[in-house]
């Protein structure tokens, strides 16, 4: 995981799953979302059908936001995902 050089997104992490197969590709995108603060943005670079649906339909399941899908010229998909905010207790 590291840091985007994204101007207009500086706090945006990026990781890089491509090489991992499911479920191993969520458990390490839960891993960094775990380690962001409420709102923070990581941006999930991952390969093939299964690991996308699968990424994307767990990280909503638990109540992130999935904010951009980019594919990518070598059929990798980027998805942009911002962090739940957790809610106010009372």
């Amino acid at each position: 995981m590291k840091n985007s050089a994204d101007p207009s997104h500086p706090e945006t992490l990026m990781l890089d799953i491509t090489h991992e197969k499911c479920p191993m590709t969520f458990v390490r995108t839960r891993l960094a979302l775990d380690a962001m603060p409420p709102g923070g943005l990581l941006a999930v670079r991952l390969k093939g059908e299964e690991p996308h649906k699968n990424v994307r339909r767990s990280v909503l399941a638990l109540g992130h936001s999935v904010l951009s899908e980019q594919t990518e010229a070598d059929g990798s998909v980027v998805l942009t995902i911002q962090k739940k905010d957790p809610t106010p207790a009372g």
